[in-house]
Protein backbone atom coordinates (compact mmCIF):
# COMPACT_ATOMS: atom_id res chain seq x y z
CA UNK A 1 0.00 0.00 0.00
CA UNK A 2 1.32 3.47 -0.89
CA UNK A 3 0.14 6.82 0.38
CA UNK A 4 1.39 10.32 -0.16
CA UNK A 5 1.84 11.31 3.47
CA UNK A 6 1.08 10.07 6.98
CA UNK A 7 -2.67 10.03 7.63
CA UNK A 8 -2.79 11.78 10.98
CA UNK A 9 -6.61 11.80 11.21
CA UNK A 10 -6.91 8.22 12.44
CA UNK A 11 -5.03 5.63 14.46
CA UNK A 12 -3.42 2.65 12.76
CA UNK A 13 -5.60 -0.47 12.58
CA UNK A 14 -5.45 -3.05 15.36
CA UNK A 15 -3.09 -5.16 13.20
CA UNK A 16 -0.64 -2.24 13.28
CA UNK A 17 -0.29 -1.38 17.00
CA UNK A 18 2.05 1.55 17.14
CA UNK A 19 4.41 -0.12 19.63
CA UNK A 20 4.99 -2.85 17.05
CA UNK A 21 5.28 -0.49 14.09
CA UNK A 22 8.68 0.73 12.94
CA UNK A 23 8.86 4.03 11.07
CA UNK A 24 11.84 3.69 8.75
CA UNK A 25 13.62 6.52 6.97
CA UNK A 26 14.25 4.32 3.95
CA UNK A 27 16.33 6.95 2.13
CA UNK A 28 18.77 7.71 4.97
CA UNK A 29 22.02 5.83 4.56
CA UNK A 30 25.07 5.35 2.38
CA UNK A 31 24.26 1.98 0.81
CA UNK A 32 20.91 2.67 -0.78
CA UNK A 33 17.28 1.84 -0.23
CA UNK A 34 17.70 -1.86 -1.04
CA UNK A 35 20.04 -2.34 1.94
CA UNK A 36 17.63 -0.66 4.34
CA UNK A 37 14.67 -2.68 3.06
CA UNK A 38 16.72 -5.88 3.35
CA UNK A 39 17.49 -4.97 6.96
CA UNK A 40 13.78 -4.56 7.66
CA UNK A 41 13.15 -7.99 6.15
CA UNK A 42 15.77 -9.56 8.45
CA UNK A 43 14.26 -7.89 11.51
CA UNK A 44 10.80 -9.09 10.48
CA UNK A 45 12.10 -12.67 10.41
CA UNK A 46 13.23 -12.23 14.02
CA UNK A 47 10.04 -10.45 15.11
CA UNK A 48 7.09 -11.59 12.94
CA UNK A 49 4.70 -9.32 14.85
CA UNK A 50 6.36 -6.17 13.42
CA UNK A 51 4.86 -3.86 10.83
CA UNK A 52 6.69 -1.10 8.95
CA UNK A 53 6.07 2.37 7.60
CA UNK A 54 8.66 2.86 4.85
CA UNK A 55 9.24 6.53 4.05
CA UNK A 56 10.87 7.55 0.78
CA UNK A 57 10.55 7.45 -2.98
CA UNK A 58 7.53 5.24 -3.66
CA UNK A 59 8.82 3.85 -6.95
CA UNK A 60 12.19 2.85 -5.46
CA UNK A 61 10.58 1.35 -2.37
CA UNK A 62 7.96 -0.58 -4.33
CA UNK A 63 10.69 -2.22 -6.41
CA UNK A 64 12.85 -2.94 -3.35
CA UNK A 65 10.02 -4.48 -1.33
CA UNK A 66 9.05 -6.84 -4.17
CA UNK A 67 12.11 -8.95 -3.35
CA UNK A 68 10.80 -9.61 0.18
CA UNK A 69 7.34 -11.17 0.11
CA UNK A 70 6.81 -11.28 3.88
CA UNK A 71 7.89 -7.66 4.30
CA UNK A 72 5.59 -6.55 1.51
CA UNK A 73 2.62 -7.95 3.44
CA UNK A 74 3.66 -6.16 6.64
CA UNK A 75 4.63 -2.76 5.22
CA UNK A 76 3.08 0.46 4.08
CA UNK A 77 4.99 2.83 1.81
CA UNK A 78 4.70 6.55 2.57
CA UNK A 79 5.92 8.59 -0.38
CA UNK A 80 8.33 11.46 0.27
CA UNK A 81 9.43 13.90 -2.39
CA UNK A 82 12.96 14.59 -1.14
CA UNK A 83 15.82 13.50 1.13
CA UNK A 84 17.89 15.27 3.79
CA UNK A 85 21.42 15.43 2.40
CA UNK A 86 24.17 13.79 4.43
CA UNK A 87 26.09 17.09 4.51
CA UNK A 88 23.10 19.31 5.32
CA UNK A 89 23.47 21.56 8.35
CA UNK A 90 20.94 20.98 11.15
CA UNK A 91 19.51 24.50 10.80
CA UNK A 92 19.04 23.96 7.07
CA UNK A 93 17.38 20.60 7.67
CA UNK A 94 14.87 22.16 10.08
CA UNK A 95 13.96 24.92 7.61
CA UNK A 96 13.71 22.71 4.54
CA UNK A 97 13.01 19.32 6.10
CA UNK A 98 9.28 19.12 5.41
CA UNK A 99 8.57 16.70 2.61
CA UNK A 100 11.69 14.63 3.25
CA UNK A 101 11.71 10.97 4.20
CA UNK A 102 13.36 11.84 7.53
CA UNK A 103 10.74 14.41 8.47
CA UNK A 104 7.91 12.09 7.49
CA UNK A 105 9.39 9.15 9.42
CA UNK A 106 9.71 11.20 12.62
CA UNK A 107 6.23 12.64 12.16
CA UNK A 108 4.80 9.12 12.24
CA UNK A 109 6.17 8.70 15.77
CA UNK A 110 4.95 12.14 16.80
CA UNK A 111 1.44 11.16 15.65
CA UNK A 112 1.54 7.77 17.44
CA UNK A 113 1.45 5.90 14.14
CA UNK A 114 4.70 4.12 15.07
CA UNK A 115 6.59 3.30 18.23
CA UNK A 116 10.06 4.25 17.01
CA UNK A 117 11.83 5.80 14.04
CA UNK A 118 15.07 4.36 12.67
CA UNK A 119 17.29 6.33 10.30
CA UNK A 120 20.80 6.04 8.93
CA UNK A 121 20.77 9.63 7.73
CA UNK A 122 22.51 12.84 8.79
CA UNK A 123 22.94 12.68 12.59
CA UNK A 124 22.77 16.43 13.23
CA UNK A 125 19.69 16.81 11.05
CA UNK A 126 18.03 13.80 12.67
CA UNK A 127 18.54 15.25 16.14
CA UNK A 128 17.42 18.73 15.11
CA UNK A 129 14.22 17.56 13.41
CA UNK A 130 13.51 15.10 16.23
CA UNK A 131 13.80 17.85 18.84
CA UNK A 132 11.58 20.12 16.75
CA UNK A 133 8.82 17.55 16.24
CA UNK A 134 9.00 15.40 19.37
CA UNK A 135 10.18 18.02 21.91
CA UNK A 136 12.23 17.29 25.04
CA UNK A 137 10.62 15.00 27.61
CA UNK A 138 9.46 16.51 30.90
CA UNK A 139 12.35 17.93 32.93
CA UNK A 140 15.03 17.06 30.34
CA UNK A 141 17.10 20.04 29.19
CA UNK A 142 19.05 18.27 26.45
CA UNK A 143 18.52 14.89 24.81
CA UNK A 144 21.52 12.57 24.67
CA UNK A 145 22.69 9.83 22.32
CA UNK A 146 23.15 6.50 24.07
CA UNK A 147 25.32 3.78 22.56
CA UNK A 148 25.57 0.10 23.44
CA UNK A 149 29.21 -0.71 24.22
CA UNK A 150 30.57 -4.29 24.10
CA UNK A 151 32.40 -5.34 27.26
CA UNK A 152 34.36 -8.37 28.44
CA UNK A 153 31.28 -9.98 29.99
CA UNK A 154 28.43 -8.42 28.02
CA UNK A 155 27.37 -4.88 27.19
CA UNK A 156 27.17 -1.45 28.80
CA UNK A 157 25.34 1.73 27.85
CA UNK A 158 27.37 4.91 27.32
CA UNK A 159 25.84 8.38 26.98
CA UNK A 160 26.20 11.05 25.70
CA UNK A 161 28.23 10.03 22.64
CA UNK A 162 27.75 13.13 20.54
CA UNK A 163 24.43 14.93 20.86
CA UNK A 164 25.92 17.87 22.76
CA UNK A 165 29.26 19.49 23.49
CA UNK A 166 29.60 19.90 27.23
CA UNK A 167 27.03 19.16 29.94
CA UNK A 168 26.07 20.76 33.21
CA UNK A 169 25.94 18.76 36.44
CA UNK A 170 22.15 18.63 36.19
CA UNK A 171 22.33 17.28 32.65
CA UNK A 172 24.86 14.64 33.67
CA UNK A 173 22.49 13.52 36.42
CA UNK A 174 19.65 13.34 33.90
CA UNK A 175 21.85 11.24 31.61
CA UNK A 176 22.50 8.86 34.50
CA UNK A 177 18.77 8.33 35.05
CA UNK A 178 17.99 8.01 31.35
CA UNK A 179 20.79 5.51 30.81
CA UNK A 180 19.66 3.49 33.82
CA UNK A 181 16.09 3.42 32.49
CA UNK A 182 17.41 2.11 29.17
CA UNK A 183 19.46 -0.56 30.96
CA UNK A 184 16.40 -1.72 32.88
CA UNK A 185 14.39 -1.85 29.67
CA UNK A 186 16.97 -3.81 27.66
CA UNK A 187 18.66 -5.95 30.30
CA UNK A 188 16.03 -6.29 33.05
CA UNK A 189 18.42 -4.94 35.70
CA UNK A 190 16.41 -3.61 38.65
CA UNK A 191 19.03 -1.08 39.86
CA UNK A 192 21.64 -0.61 37.14
CA UNK A 193 25.12 0.39 38.26
CA UNK A 194 26.15 3.84 37.03
CA UNK A 195 29.51 5.58 36.84
CA UNK A 196 30.71 9.02 35.75
CA UNK A 197 33.58 8.93 33.25
CA UNK A 198 36.50 10.90 34.64
CA UNK A 199 40.29 11.23 34.44
CA UNK A 200 40.73 9.52 37.80
CA UNK A 201 38.83 7.92 40.67
CA UNK A 202 39.66 10.53 43.32
CA UNK A 203 36.93 12.97 44.37
CA UNK A 204 39.13 15.98 43.53
CA UNK A 205 39.59 14.93 39.88
CA UNK A 206 37.60 16.28 36.94
CA UNK A 207 35.74 19.43 35.98
CA UNK A 208 33.44 21.33 38.33
CA UNK A 209 30.33 19.94 36.60
CA UNK A 210 31.54 16.35 36.86
CA UNK A 211 32.47 16.70 40.53
CA UNK A 212 29.15 18.39 41.33
CA UNK A 213 27.19 15.63 39.54
CA UNK A 214 29.25 13.09 41.49
CA UNK A 215 28.23 14.72 44.76
CA UNK A 216 24.54 14.86 43.81
CA UNK A 217 24.31 11.28 42.55
CA UNK A 218 26.23 9.97 45.52
CA UNK A 219 24.30 11.99 48.07
CA UNK A 220 20.70 11.67 46.87
CA UNK A 221 18.74 8.85 48.48
CA UNK A 222 16.11 6.76 46.75
CA UNK A 223 17.50 6.94 43.21
CA UNK A 224 16.72 3.90 41.02
CA UNK A 225 20.44 3.41 40.36
CA UNK A 226 23.47 1.87 42.05
CA UNK A 227 25.90 4.76 41.80
CA UNK A 228 29.52 3.58 41.71
CA UNK A 229 31.33 6.93 41.48
CA UNK A 230 33.98 7.74 38.91
CA UNK A 231 35.14 5.31 36.25
CA UNK A 232 38.12 5.70 33.93
CA UNK A 233 38.30 5.05 30.21
CA UNK A 234 39.89 1.61 30.48
CA UNK A 235 37.02 0.44 32.72
CA UNK A 236 34.33 0.93 30.05
CA UNK A 237 35.32 -2.18 28.11
CA UNK A 238 35.78 -4.13 31.34
CA UNK A 239 32.07 -3.69 32.07
CA UNK A 240 32.79 -2.01 35.40
CA UNK A 241 29.28 -0.50 35.40
CA UNK A 242 26.05 -0.96 33.45
CA UNK A 243 25.87 2.73 32.48
CA UNK A 244 28.72 5.15 31.82
CA UNK A 245 27.83 8.86 31.86
CA UNK A 246 29.94 11.42 29.97
CA UNK A 247 29.43 14.73 28.20
CA UNK A 248 29.05 14.46 24.41
CA UNK A 249 32.42 15.77 23.21
CA UNK A 250 34.48 13.31 25.24
CA UNK A 251 31.91 10.56 24.69
CA UNK A 252 32.10 10.84 20.92
CA UNK A 253 35.90 10.79 20.99
CA UNK A 254 35.84 7.70 23.22
CA UNK A 255 33.40 5.96 20.87
CA UNK A 256 35.36 6.72 17.71
CA UNK A 257 38.62 5.73 19.40
CA UNK A 258 37.16 2.39 20.45
CA UNK A 259 35.83 1.73 16.95
CA UNK A 260 39.19 2.57 15.42
CA UNK A 261 41.05 0.40 17.93
CA UNK A 262 38.78 -2.57 17.14
CA UNK A 263 39.54 -2.22 13.41
CA UNK A 264 43.25 -1.88 14.18
CA UNK A 265 43.29 -5.06 16.27
CA UNK A 266 41.38 -6.95 13.59
CA UNK A 267 43.94 -5.81 11.01
CA UNK A 268 46.83 -6.91 13.24
CA UNK A 269 45.29 -10.34 13.74
CA UNK A 270 44.62 -10.84 10.04
CA UNK A 271 48.16 -9.81 9.14
CA UNK A 272 49.72 -12.06 11.78
CA UNK A 273 47.62 -15.08 10.81
CA UNK A 274 48.51 -14.89 7.10
CA UNK A 275 52.20 -13.99 7.37
CA UNK A 276 53.67 -17.50 7.13
CA UNK A 277 52.52 -21.00 6.21
CA UNK A 278 52.70 -22.05 9.87
CA UNK A 279 50.57 -19.06 10.87
CA UNK A 280 48.00 -19.91 8.19
CA UNK A 281 47.80 -23.49 9.42
CA UNK A 282 47.36 -22.24 12.98
CA UNK A 283 44.64 -19.86 11.84
CA UNK A 284 42.83 -22.74 10.11
CA UNK A 285 42.93 -24.85 13.27
CA UNK A 286 41.73 -21.91 15.40
CA UNK A 287 39.01 -20.74 13.01
CA UNK A 288 36.25 -21.61 15.50
CA UNK A 289 37.77 -19.29 18.08
CA UNK A 290 38.31 -16.57 15.50
CA UNK A 291 34.67 -16.88 14.48
CA UNK A 292 33.56 -16.21 18.06
CA UNK A 293 35.97 -13.26 18.28
CA UNK A 294 34.65 -11.83 15.02
CA UNK A 295 31.08 -12.07 16.24
CA UNK A 296 31.99 -10.38 19.52
CA UNK A 297 33.75 -7.50 17.74
CA UNK A 298 31.27 -7.16 14.87
CA UNK A 299 29.91 -3.58 15.05
CA UNK A 300 26.78 -4.61 13.16
CA UNK A 301 25.63 -6.63 16.16
CA UNK A 302 25.22 -3.55 18.37
CA UNK A 303 24.49 -0.96 15.68
CA UNK A 304 22.29 1.94 16.69
CA UNK A 305 22.56 5.07 18.84
CA UNK A 306 19.39 5.94 20.76
CA UNK A 307 18.20 9.51 21.24
CA UNK A 308 17.05 9.66 24.86
CA UNK A 309 15.12 12.52 26.43
CA UNK A 310 12.49 13.14 23.72
CA UNK A 311 8.75 12.52 23.61
CA UNK A 312 9.36 9.69 21.19
CA UNK A 313 11.97 7.05 20.38
CA UNK A 314 14.59 7.67 17.72
CA UNK A 315 17.41 5.28 16.74
CA UNK A 316 20.33 6.46 14.61
CA UNK A 317 21.90 3.67 12.58
CA UNK A 318 25.38 3.90 11.11
CA UNK A 319 24.77 5.11 7.59
CA UNK A 320 27.39 2.84 6.08
CA UNK A 321 26.27 -0.40 7.70
CA UNK A 322 24.82 -3.33 5.76
CA UNK A 323 21.46 -5.06 6.04
CA UNK A 324 22.46 -6.97 9.18
CA UNK A 325 23.48 -3.71 10.84
CA UNK A 326 20.18 -2.02 9.98
CA UNK A 327 18.34 -5.04 11.32
CA UNK A 328 20.17 -4.65 14.64
CA UNK A 329 19.15 -0.98 14.85
CA UNK A 330 15.54 -1.93 14.15
CA UNK A 331 15.67 -4.69 16.77
CA UNK A 332 17.02 -2.21 19.32
CA UNK A 333 14.27 0.27 18.59
CA UNK A 334 11.58 -2.37 18.91
CA UNK A 335 12.92 -3.65 22.23
CA UNK A 336 12.74 -0.15 23.68
CA UNK A 337 9.35 0.64 22.15
CA UNK A 338 7.65 -2.34 23.76
CA UNK A 339 9.40 -1.85 27.11
CA UNK A 340 7.69 1.42 28.06
CA UNK A 341 11.05 3.23 28.17
CA UNK A 342 9.65 6.75 27.78
CA UNK A 343 7.44 6.43 30.86
CA UNK A 344 10.35 5.01 32.86
CA UNK A 345 12.52 8.01 31.97
CA UNK A 346 9.78 10.57 32.61
CA UNK A 347 8.92 9.09 36.02
CA UNK A 348 12.54 8.73 37.17
CA UNK A 349 13.61 12.21 36.10
CA UNK A 350 10.50 13.87 37.57
CA UNK A 351 11.02 12.07 40.89
CA UNK A 352 14.70 13.05 40.93
CA UNK A 353 14.06 16.74 40.32
CA UNK A 354 11.21 16.69 42.84
CA UNK A 355 13.61 15.31 45.44
CA UNK A 356 16.20 17.97 44.63
CA UNK A 357 13.57 20.72 44.94
CA UNK A 358 12.58 19.44 48.39
CA UNK A 359 16.22 19.40 49.50
CA UNK A 360 16.76 22.96 48.27
CA UNK A 361 13.56 24.15 49.97
CA UNK A 362 14.50 22.46 53.23
CA UNK A 363 18.00 23.89 53.12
Amino acid sequence: MVRADPDTTKRPPVSMRFEQTISLDAMGGDRGTETIVAGAAISLERHPELTFLLHGDADLLTRAVKAHAALKERSEIVHSESVVAMDAKPSQAMRKGKGTSMWSAIESVQKNLAGVVVSGGNTGALMAISKLQLRPLGEIDRPAIAAIWPTVDGESIVLDVGANIGASSRQLCDYALMGAAMARALYSVERPSVGLLNVGSEDVKGSDDVREAHAVLGGTRGLPIDYQGFVEGDQIGQGHVDVVVVEGFAGNIALKTAEGTARQIASYIKSAMTRTLTARIGAFLAQGGFRVLHQKMDPRRINGGTFLGLNGLVVKSHGGTDALGFASAIDLGYEMSRSGLLKRIADDVASFHGTLSEVVAAG
